[in-house]
């Protein structure tokens, strides 16, 4: 008894935790003491005894805190965000085109006005609906007292119109048309005063490209084109009075007494029929004449670009892409009208007159006017070729036949 104070007793169990203990957290597993035998050898210990349990941590009788519910799972992320855009109704974003519409005419406000439409363009604003609006600036920009090839409006030209070909889809027939025609003018035009080979090399393409998609030029264009000079020359000598025609005496003429009213009508199935043959005989006198004023313009355009593109001529690095720019023209003549054929006409004839000058050796704007591999031609066209394949003067062999 006074060796061991525990014999007899049994083990201690988990009864001896208090209850609310019991409620809060799992029971730990009791503990078994097992008894030894206390000899003299302190080695010599009885088999049937259990290992030692681990050590009861104090962290595990402690109350634990209430459980709280987790707020940072369940609350959304916050991220700084900057708001770029503004949600704007209809009849503002209408407001706003016609703001920029009165503004964009002058030269001054051109530049800011141009910005401000892009923003409407990239903010997604143009719609279907309010398109007009939209074409009444572009069509204010046309008609700006500045031609759109000015160097102090170029780059917003080509920005403005670069930007506008996302709006097609919203566009009509004759919109679409129109701004293919814009676009050829403020921006593969501006291209070709670029300093960028490649830049120029790709507008150039772009206008042969054009050029073969144009229909072959007919009479009655050239008789219309023809006649419109002599309308714009009769209406300059008489100070811009347009004189009456045809139609409009014809008008007059129908009916001058007012007895179509009094006469019996027809049927009204006859009516109906008659109306709707006269919408499409006049639908499709639209389409055409529609049509001739779109190649009409098209074909100006092109002729401008044309003219553009031989007055840079001098840039030793657009020389050839205008050889072969200027020599397609002239190969599709046929499908530009009498008086545009004339100006092709004269455009390949200079460039053909440089082209020999420069083969000369002479001069075009008081400078030798030659690119790199014509000075090396003439310059080793004079040169002799030894045996051993050499460039030099130890032979007799000239060049000529080398470089052809």
């Amino acid at each position: 008894m006074a060796d061991d104070l525990f014999e007899g007793l049994p083990p201690p169990s988990s009864n001896s935790i208090p209850q609310h203990h019991e409620q809060l957290q799992p029971q730990p597993e009791p503990i078994v003491i097992s008894t030894t035998t206390t000899t003299n050898n302190d080695n010599n210990t009885d088999s049937s005894a259990v290992p030692a349990p681990k050590p009861i941590l104090k962290s595990a009788l402690k109350r634990p805190n209430p459980t709280q519910p987790d707020t940072r799972a369940s609350a959304p992320k916050k991220s700084l965000m900057f708001k770029t855009t503004t949600d704007a109704s209809e009849a503002q974003v209408i407001e706003a085109m016609q703001k920029i519409s009165s503004h964009i005419k002058n030269p001054a406000k051109f530049s800011k006005a141009a910005k401000l439409a892009i923003q409407l363009i990239q903010a997604g604003s143009v719609k279907s609906e309010i398109s007009n609006y939209f074409f009444a600036i572009l069509e204010a920009a046309m008609s700006s007292s500045i031609t759109c090839t000015d160097p102090s409006v170029r780059a917003d030209y080509h920005s403005l119109f670069s930007a506008a070909q996302n709006t097609k889809e919203h566009l009509n027939k004759k919109q679409k048309n129109q701004l293919a025609t814009w676009t050829i003018n403020a921006v593969v035009a501006n291209d070709l005063y670029t300093d960028d080979s490649f830049v120029f090399s790709k507008a150039a393409g772009q206008i042969k490209e054009a050029i073969s998609n144009l229909p072959v030029g007919t009479e009655e264009e050239d008789a219309e084109e023809a006649k419109s000079l002599k309308d714009s020359t009769d209406m300059a000598d008489e100070g811009g009075q347009t004189p009456a025609t045809d139609k409009d005496n014809d008008r007059e003429e129908a009916d001058p007494f007012g007895l179509d009213a009094l006469m019996p009508s027809s049927t009204k199935k006859g009516e109906k029929l008659k109306a709707k043959n006269e919408a499409d005989v006049k639908i499709r006198k639209e389409d055409e004449e529609e049509t001739k004023r779109f190649l009409k313009s098209q074909r100006e355009a092109l002729i401008t670009c044309l003219e553009i593109a031989a007055r840079r001529y001098k840039t030793p690095w657009c020389q050839t892409v205008i050889d072969i720019l200027v020599k397609h023209a002239f190969d599709n003549v046929a499908r530009f009208t009498a008086r545009q054929r004339d100006a092709v006409g004269k455009l390949w004839a200079s460039i053909r007159e440089q082209q020999t000058r420069r083969k000369q050796g002479k001069s075009v704007n008081g400078k030798l006017d030659v690119n790199a591999f014509e000075w090396l031609q003439q310059k080793y066209a004079s040169e002799k070729i030894s045996i051993r394949h050499s460039v030099g003067a130890s032979g007799d062999r000239r060049a000529q036949q080398w470089l052809g």
